[in-house]
């Protein structure tokens, strides 16, 4: 996601200058990007993704079900990277809708065969991947089908032709993307450490609460989204007083698409841990957890707003050390307060990264709006 999210600044500043032809060559030598990163990260899951659960002390209990599950995941990256780009490239010259209708298909199929495959077929966790990486396959070719019938993102022969300067400038802002993502990944997998030491029912409660974070938070990721492809196409367009226009309402926008979803992890965590646990004692540690995070969510929003407003730019170094700072604040935050608070220790370690990634990120975005706002436009891209 956050490689092709990447490729998607270079192609939505090409589109905001109307360099089509640029933006054609952009997407082949993207398309050259995808299928190595694929390729290298199916291959080298097969050497580290049990070395991987050990490091995170995953119980020995789980350790089966998990590795299935996510060695059928991995083996099944490249489907999702061409996903993920396909829906990065159509957002990136202004389609948003395409992409939304794609992932509500994407989940419908991801439902029904998981229930064809769990139940009638007994494939167990093996069938829950499966049904994934099936469902991002439908996704893409939706995608796919969209892709073709605009000409201008079609690819002529000679646009294949490997360009060296034009693949370094892809990887060169894709990169970043990647790196944070990854970074802030392992600051995930550092709480997971710890919650993993506390027990199973600690495990199943943490497990609830991120998915109840994980489904909140993706309006905030919805509108940094959009505002990644509005900053991108007006910085290549030299239109700078809109960006800054972009990213107020972007702001407002946040606080107010998050006020309902942050009242309900703050005063009814027990109610929408019941939708998922069914054990007292599991749901008791959820309500620990998530209104801890409700508090925060409004911090996570402006993360969002103010990290793609900066990567829109094309400013993508200091947002990969901004998720750097989420890993940071994550290990000092645990190590201080886990011995004292125990899993409330551990909520506070999740939303500390919010919060210093969202200062620093937010001072970096007016650092560069100062600048630009001093600058002739330039509409190279």
């Amino acid at each position: 996601m956050g490689l092709t999210g990447g490729l998607g600044i270079c192609i939505s500043h090409s589109f905001g200058a109307n360099d089509i032809e640029k933006l054609r060559k952009e997407i082949a030598m993207s398309v050259y990007i995808c299928l190595a990163i694929g390729i290298v990260i199916t291959v080298g899951s097969l050497f580290w993704m049990r070395r991987l659960f050990v490091f995170l002390q995953t119980p020995e209990d789980m350790m089966t079900d998990t590795l299935v599950y996510f060695g059928t995941i991995l083996a099944g990256s490249t489907v999702t990277i061409f996903n993920n780009f396909a829906m990065t490239l159509l957002r990136s010259v202004g389609n948003s809708k395409v992409p939304l209708a794609s992932m509500i298909v994407s989940s419908v199929v991801n439902i029904v065969l998981d229930l064809l495959f769990v139940f009638p077929f007994g494939m167990g966790v093996f069938g829950a991947a499966l049904a994934t990486v099936l469902a991002q396959v439908v996704s893409a070719l939706y995608c796919l089908v969209y892709i073709r019938r605009a000409a201008e993102l079609l690819p002529r022969k000679t646009d294949w032709r490997a360009d060296g300067v034009l693949l370094g400038a892809l990887v060169g802002k894709g990169l970043p993307v990647a790196v944070m993502n990854s970074v802030t990944a392992v600051g995930g997998m550092v709480l997971q450490v710890f919650v993993n030491q506390m027990g199973t029912a600690y495990v199943a409660a943490y497990a609830a609460c991120m998915k109840v974070c994980g489904l909140f938070e993706q309006p905030g990721i919805t509108l940094g989204l959009a505002l990644l492809t509005f900053t991108g196409q007006n910085y290549g367009a030299g239109k700078y007083d809109r960006i800054k226009q972009g990213v107020r309402a972007g702001v407002v926008l946040s606080v107010l698409v998050n006020l309902p979803f942050a009242a309900l992890e703050i005063f009814c965590p027990k109610f929408l841990a019941s939708l998922m646990l069914n054990d007292a004692t599991v749901i008791s540690y959820t309500c620990i957890f998530l209104p801890v995070t409700g508090v925060a969510l409004f911090a996570l929003g402006g993360l969002f707003v103010f990290r793609n407003a900066c990567q829109g730019m094309g400013k993508t170094v200091l947002p990969m050390v901004s998720g750097i700072v989420e890993v940071a604040m994550r290990v000092m935050v645990v190590l201080l307060l886990e011995p004292r608070l125990a899993f409330r220790g551990v909520a506070f370690a999740e939303i500390s990264a919010w919060v210093g990634a969202g200062v620093m990120l937010m001072i970096t975005y007016f650092f560069y709006q100062r600048r630009l706002s001093g600058k002739t436009p330039d509409v190279r891209g």
